[in-house]
């Protein structure tokens, strides 16, 4: 028998190393920066995806349709030195340059015409990459660079967006509003199959958003996935009446919650004799499941001490961390 398993069967725990205890010490420091980080960065790339991309992509769709491109009249050749729009004639430079109307245009390998200042623009700051070869790819690539730059877009996009959200809930607030928003919402509830998915969806988020303060907050733990295995759940509801009858017993709906993103998860229904509850908070419950499980709320650390009320969360492992040499 070695040392370790001597110390073990002794009831004694092994102490750990200065090497070890400085890891742990400097882990411990570390985890809630970077979940922090690791979240939030989740959360800018799902917004980025959903909401500020699609915004992007709109707005360069609806600038690049308004773009001053002129295409030739249907038989010009891009190799002669004029080209004529509506019938009109005009001499091209050897560089391209065309006088239009008082204004300068270039012509693109495509034929087509632009603006000067918007190839100028492209071919001063594209750099070592290939200069585009048609006149919309010179042109989008102008306004992804001068009018959507992201270090502006980013944060006006957002404002746009809250924006939008507050005049949709000042306008859903009014008369007018809820109006509209029920004659909508009843031409949805005819569709066949949208009906069905828009309704569990506005249940989620009526639970979710709703002002009123919610029935069931209970925290509770319940065997998953299976027997000796226990998960944190919150407590939505009472469970279906088919399926208390069938247990002949109460039954809970509850919706257990994925880490290190709690927002997202799945709905059970369990039996009410199979659920523990947990002295604990539901803001308390989502700092477990955000941390992992390595932040539990005080009145449930297992330690063979009594831990004081009012004693702030603290790392499961702290226990090993602790200087005792």
């Amino acid at each position: 028998m070695n040392e370790y398993e001597l110390e073990k069967a002794m009831g004694r725990k092994k102490r750990l190393g200065p090497f070890r205890r400085a890891v742990l010490r400097g882990l411990g420091i570390l985890l809630p920066p970077l979940l922090t980080i690791v979240i939030f960065l989740w959360i800018a790339h799902t917004v980025g995806m959903y909401v500020l991309d699609p915004m992007e992509r709109a707005t360069r769709s609806v600038l690049t349709q308004m773009a001053d491109i002129r295409t030739p009249d249907e038989g010009t050749d891009v190799r002669t030195s004029k080209v004529t729009f509506n019938g009109t004639s005009y001499d091209v430079a050897a560089n391209g340059k065309i006088e239009i109307d008082g204004k300068e245009y270039r012509r693109t390998p495509d034929g087509h015409v632009i603006p000067e200042y918007v190839y100028h623009y492209v071919q001063h700051h594209i750099g070592k990459d290939a200069m585009p070869g048609d006149a919309r790819g010179i042109y989008t690539w102008y306004i992804d660079h001068y009018w959507l730059p992201r270090r502006y877009v980013v944060p006006l996009f957002l404002c746009i967006f809250l924006l939008i959200l507050y005049l949709l809930g000042k306008f859903m607030a009014a008369g007018v509003g809820r109006f509209v928003y029920h004659r909508v919402e009843r031409l949805i509830h005819r569709l066949p199959l949208v009906s069905n998915v828009y309704s569990s969806i506005k249940q989620v988020t009526d639970f979710i958003f709703s002002e009123r303060e919610m029935q069931y907050t209970r925290v509770v733990a319940i065997e998953y996935p299976r027997k000796g295995i226990w998960t944190l759940a919150f407590v939505t509801g009472e469970g279906m009446t088919d399926i208390r009858a069938a247990t002949d017993e109460p039954v809970v709906s509850a919706f257990v919650p994925h880490s290190p993103m709690p927002f997202t998860g799945f709905a059970v229904t369990v039996k009410k004799s199979e659920t523990v509850d947990l002295n604990i908070t539901v803001d308390q419950a989502i700092q477990w499941v955000v941390s992992c499980g390595v932040v539990i709320p005080p009145p449930k650390i297992a330690d063979e001490g009594v831990v004081p009320a009012g004693t702030k969360p603290q790392l499961a492992l702290s226990g090993a961390v602790r200087d005792d040499d």
